[in-house]
């Protein structure tokens, strides 16, 4: 006799499938679980949005490499934006 000879008669018996309702908080457990998880990956996967400052800093740079401000103007407005 094999083990699902004796396993199988076990589980076609029991209340799993005859009136006992634990699956059901048990499935809803894991569809949240999962639900989460999947909330939480997708929200560290977006990329954060700068702030302003940072913005400005970047446009302050690129004039600056541009030759459109000097050292000087560029160290001023950037102190002006901190």
């Amino acid at each position: 006799m094999t083990t699902l000879h004796i396993i199988a008669p076990l589980a076609a018996n029991s209340d799993w499938h005859h009136g006992g309702h634990w699956w059901f908080p048990f499935t809803l457990l894991w569809l949240i679980v999962l639900g989460a998880a999947i909330w939480f990956v997708a929200r560290q996967a977006r990329p954060r949005e700068r702030s302003g400052i940072d913005r400005a800093s970047d446009i302050l740079a690129e004039r600056f490499a541009r030759s459109e401000l000097t050292a000087e103007e560029y160290r001023e407005r950037l102190e002006q934006l901190r």
